[in-house]
């Protein structure tokens, strides 16, 4: 009971930490630091990156995963053992993964991109373990603490890299971004076809239209927003696939079997 508590309490103030510096940066910039210092969106129109984002798509994205994650901090504190015992299983990787994400926001908006890309590798790391231990669970964890951070840290990846490396608008990085970006397909794909995973596959796609929009207003005639938007369209078809059989109950199972582990339960199953 005592491990519980802690749990509930060091969910609770790193989520709140979590939120309250991204809230404050995305409107004010830091006042410390020796290199250029800009609000997270900021840093995000001052490079012409193959991965720069529509700033109002990434917040709506984040702002529902926000509460989404309050959900699933209201599980912590339900009556309900069964409930309590599932949100606090995957309790340290949330609690990690907000202090990652904390700690990500504090050097990127100081432009401190490289100790940034470090935080948001060992990042995915931390939420690539928890799924692949967690391949399943609750709807109500799942998104909001799963594949909703995991599918944003695997696009930040690229999206802070390529404001990281020398000459981020440059022809050749461009050409890389060109390239890189069908990764994005690949992955989703992935946790689609395998896992039967949709919401990564609508994770995925909404961030992939974060790209192409930016990417159009700042270049009509190019491949980067055309690539995104077959990217988005792609993920978003396999998304409906999998989903509408899923939620008119003609496929029940999220995830595949693997050897009955009752912890690895269909998603839609609950």
């Amino acid at each position: 009971m005592e491990r519980i508590h802690h749990n509930k309490i060091l969910t609770t103030v790193t989520w709140l930490l979590s939120i309250v510096v991204s809230f404050y940066y995305t409107f004010h910039k830091p006042h410390d630091g020796v290199w250029f210092r800009r609000r997270i969106w900021g840093q995000n129109d001052a490079y012409y990156t193959a991965f720069r984002m529509n700033h109002i798509i990434a917040s709506i994205y984040w702002l529902v995963l926000f509460v989404l994650q309050g959900g699933y901090i209201a599980h912590l504190f339900s009556g309900n053992v069964e409930r309590v015992n599932a949100a606090c299983s995957v309790g340290s990787h949330f609690i990690i993964n907000n202090l990652f994400h904390f700690a990500f926001v504090m050097v990127f908006v100081r432009s401190l991109f490289g100790w940034a890309e470090l935080f948001i590798i060992l990042n995915f790391i931390n939420l690539t373990s928890l799924y692949f231990r967690y391949p399943a669970y609750a709807r109500f964890i799942h998104q909001a603490v799963v594949s909703g951070p995991l599918a944003w840290t695997f696009v930040a990846i690229y999206w802070n890299g390529a404001i990281m490396v020398p000459h981020p608008e440059s022809l050749v990085a461009r050409i890389f971004g060109n390239i890189f970006i069908w990764s994005i397909l690949v992955y989703g794909l992935f946790f689609i076809i395998v896992y039967k995973d949709y919401t990564m596959g609508f994770n995925l796609s909404v961030l992939s239209a974060a790209i192409g929009v930016s990417q159009f207003f700042r270049q009509v005639i190019a491949f980067q927003w055309i690539f995104a938007f077959v990217i988005m369209a792609v993920l978003f078809i396999a998304t409906l696939v999998v989903a509408i059989p899923a939620a008119t109950g003609r496929d029940i199972k999220f995830a595949r079997a693997r050897n009955g582990d009752a912890e690895r339960a269909p998603l839609l199953g609950e």
